[in-house]
Protein backbone atom coordinates (compact mmCIF):
# COMPACT_ATOMS: atom_id res chain seq x y z
CA UNK A 1 0.00 0.00 0.00
CA UNK A 2 1.56 3.41 -0.50
CA UNK A 3 1.68 6.55 1.72
CA UNK A 4 -0.96 8.29 0.25
CA UNK A 5 -3.53 5.24 0.35
CA UNK A 6 -2.16 4.16 3.75
CA UNK A 7 -2.51 7.51 5.27
CA UNK A 8 -5.66 8.12 3.72
CA UNK A 9 -7.12 4.61 5.12
CA UNK A 10 -5.84 5.70 8.87
CA UNK A 11 -7.26 8.94 8.58
CA UNK A 12 -10.74 7.24 8.27
CA UNK A 13 -10.11 4.86 11.13
CA UNK A 14 -8.97 7.87 13.32
CA UNK A 15 -12.42 9.90 12.17
CA UNK A 16 -14.27 6.76 13.76
CA UNK A 17 -12.58 7.20 16.77
CA UNK A 18 -9.63 4.52 16.74
CA UNK A 19 -6.73 5.02 18.93
CA UNK A 20 -4.49 2.52 16.84
CA UNK A 21 -5.13 4.82 13.85
CA UNK A 22 -3.86 8.16 15.78
CA UNK A 23 -0.98 6.26 17.50
CA UNK A 24 0.04 5.14 13.63
CA UNK A 25 -0.20 8.20 12.10
CA UNK A 26 1.73 9.40 14.92
CA UNK A 27 4.74 7.17 14.49
CA UNK A 28 4.79 8.13 10.91
CA UNK A 29 4.86 11.53 11.38
CA UNK A 30 6.44 12.51 14.57
CA UNK A 31 10.20 12.32 13.77
CA UNK A 32 9.49 15.13 10.73
CA UNK A 33 7.18 17.15 12.68
CA UNK A 34 9.73 17.65 15.07
CA UNK A 35 12.77 18.37 13.21
CA UNK A 36 10.84 20.75 11.35
CA UNK A 37 9.74 22.68 14.09
CA UNK A 38 13.72 22.04 15.47
CA UNK A 39 14.78 23.80 12.23
CA UNK A 40 12.62 26.98 12.97
CA UNK A 41 13.26 26.70 16.62
CA UNK A 42 16.63 25.84 17.36
CA UNK A 43 15.62 24.61 21.20
CA UNK A 44 14.63 21.05 21.24
CA UNK A 45 12.06 21.88 24.30
CA UNK A 46 10.46 24.16 21.81
CA UNK A 47 10.41 21.73 19.16
CA UNK A 48 9.02 19.05 21.54
CA UNK A 49 6.54 21.62 22.50
CA UNK A 50 5.65 22.42 18.93
CA UNK A 51 5.56 18.55 17.94
CA UNK A 52 2.77 17.92 20.69
CA UNK A 53 0.93 21.29 19.89
CA UNK A 54 0.26 19.84 15.91
CA UNK A 55 -0.41 16.41 16.66
CA UNK A 56 -3.34 17.97 18.90
CA UNK A 57 -3.96 20.19 16.50
CA UNK A 58 -4.07 17.55 14.08
CA UNK A 59 -6.51 15.03 15.48
CA UNK A 60 -8.86 18.07 16.72
CA UNK A 61 -9.34 19.00 12.92
CA UNK A 62 -9.06 15.88 11.13
CA UNK A 63 -12.33 16.82 9.72
CA UNK A 64 -11.09 19.78 7.85
CA UNK A 65 -8.41 17.80 6.01
CA UNK A 66 -9.27 17.42 2.41
CA UNK A 67 -7.94 14.55 1.20
CA UNK A 68 -7.08 16.27 -1.93
CA UNK A 69 -3.99 17.09 -0.84
CA UNK A 70 -0.88 15.18 0.35
CA UNK A 71 -1.67 14.81 4.37
CA UNK A 72 2.66 15.40 4.91
CA UNK A 73 1.80 18.69 3.54
CA UNK A 74 -1.01 19.43 5.61
CA UNK A 75 0.46 18.31 8.79
CA UNK A 76 3.93 20.04 7.85
CA UNK A 77 1.95 22.94 7.27
CA UNK A 78 0.45 22.82 10.52
CA UNK A 79 3.91 22.24 12.61
CA UNK A 80 5.31 25.45 10.60
CA UNK A 81 2.87 27.83 11.24
CA UNK A 82 2.78 25.95 15.39
CA UNK A 83 6.79 26.78 14.99
CA UNK A 84 6.37 30.07 13.74
CA UNK A 85 3.30 31.21 16.13
CA UNK A 86 6.08 29.83 19.14
CA UNK A 87 8.94 32.42 17.50
CA UNK A 88 6.58 34.91 17.12
CA UNK A 89 5.14 34.89 20.95
CA UNK A 90 8.65 33.75 22.26
CA UNK A 91 10.02 36.90 20.55
CA UNK A 92 13.71 35.33 20.52
CA UNK A 93 16.14 34.30 17.66
CA UNK A 94 17.91 30.98 18.37
CA UNK A 95 20.59 29.03 16.47
CA UNK A 96 20.11 25.59 14.93
CA UNK A 97 21.97 23.00 16.94
CA UNK A 98 22.27 19.25 16.65
CA UNK A 99 22.80 19.47 12.87
CA UNK A 100 25.21 16.94 11.08
CA UNK A 101 28.81 18.65 9.91
CA UNK A 102 30.03 16.43 6.50
CA UNK A 103 32.92 16.59 4.85
CA UNK A 104 34.78 17.21 7.35
CA UNK A 105 37.78 14.55 8.36
CA UNK A 106 40.56 15.51 10.98
CA UNK A 107 39.83 17.81 14.28
CA UNK A 108 40.93 20.59 12.95
CA UNK A 109 39.01 20.49 9.75
CA UNK A 110 36.29 19.72 11.73
CA UNK A 111 36.84 22.27 14.12
CA UNK A 112 36.59 24.67 11.20
CA UNK A 113 33.40 23.23 9.40
CA UNK A 114 31.47 23.16 12.62
CA UNK A 115 32.75 27.02 13.33
CA UNK A 116 31.54 27.86 9.61
CA UNK A 117 28.43 26.24 9.98
CA UNK A 118 27.40 28.34 13.47
CA UNK A 119 28.21 31.18 11.86
CA UNK A 120 25.98 30.15 9.00
CA UNK A 121 23.47 29.42 11.08
CA UNK A 122 23.35 32.78 12.89
CA UNK A 123 23.09 34.37 9.77
CA UNK A 124 20.12 32.51 8.95
CA UNK A 125 18.72 32.94 11.68
CA UNK A 126 18.32 36.34 11.26
CA UNK A 127 17.11 36.36 8.16
CA UNK A 128 13.12 37.25 7.86
CA UNK A 129 10.55 33.41 8.99
CA UNK A 130 9.37 33.67 4.86
CA UNK A 131 12.85 33.54 3.77
CA UNK A 132 14.61 30.72 6.59
CA UNK A 133 11.25 28.55 6.27
CA UNK A 134 12.09 27.92 2.76
CA UNK A 135 15.50 27.50 2.95
CA UNK A 136 14.65 25.33 5.59
CA UNK A 137 12.47 23.05 3.94
CA UNK A 138 14.93 22.69 0.56
CA UNK A 139 18.06 22.32 2.29
CA UNK A 140 17.14 20.33 5.24
CA UNK A 141 14.08 18.68 4.83
CA UNK A 142 14.68 17.87 1.25
CA UNK A 143 11.62 18.85 -0.36
CA UNK A 144 11.12 19.77 -4.00
CA UNK A 145 9.66 23.03 -5.52
CA UNK A 146 5.77 21.37 -5.42
CA UNK A 147 5.96 20.29 -2.02
CA UNK A 148 7.30 23.17 -0.88
CA UNK A 149 4.41 25.39 -2.50
CA UNK A 150 1.81 22.68 -1.29
CA UNK A 151 3.16 23.08 2.39
CA UNK A 152 3.25 26.89 2.17
CA UNK A 153 0.17 27.05 -0.04
CA UNK A 154 1.74 29.74 -2.39
CA UNK A 155 2.93 29.44 -5.93
CA UNK A 156 6.07 27.02 -7.09
CA UNK A 157 7.11 30.48 -8.54
CA UNK A 158 6.73 32.45 -5.73
CA UNK A 159 8.70 29.48 -4.04
CA UNK A 160 11.64 29.58 -6.47
CA UNK A 161 12.00 33.83 -6.30
CA UNK A 162 11.58 33.62 -2.61
CA UNK A 163 14.50 30.67 -1.80
CA UNK A 164 16.56 32.82 -4.50
CA UNK A 165 16.19 35.73 -2.19
CA UNK A 166 16.87 34.03 0.72
CA UNK A 167 20.25 32.30 -0.99
CA UNK A 168 21.30 35.66 -1.67
CA UNK A 169 20.35 37.81 1.48
CA UNK A 170 22.45 34.68 3.50
CA UNK A 171 25.08 35.03 1.21
CA UNK A 172 25.47 39.09 1.23
CA UNK A 173 25.36 38.53 5.20
CA UNK A 174 28.25 35.89 5.04
CA UNK A 175 30.01 37.90 2.78
CA UNK A 176 29.81 41.31 4.81
CA UNK A 177 31.49 38.92 7.31
CA UNK A 178 34.29 37.61 5.53
CA UNK A 179 32.78 34.40 4.90
CA UNK A 180 32.67 33.10 1.64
Amino acid sequence: MNKSKRDRALIKRCKRGDRRAMEQLLVHYEKPVYNAAMRILGEPNDAADVTQATFLKVFTRLEQYKPDYSFFSWIYRIAINESIDQLKHAKKQQPLDGLEIAGSDGPESRAEAEDLFHEIQKELMKLKEKYRVVIMLRHFADCNYSQISEILQIPEKRVKSRLYSARQLLRASLSSRGIS
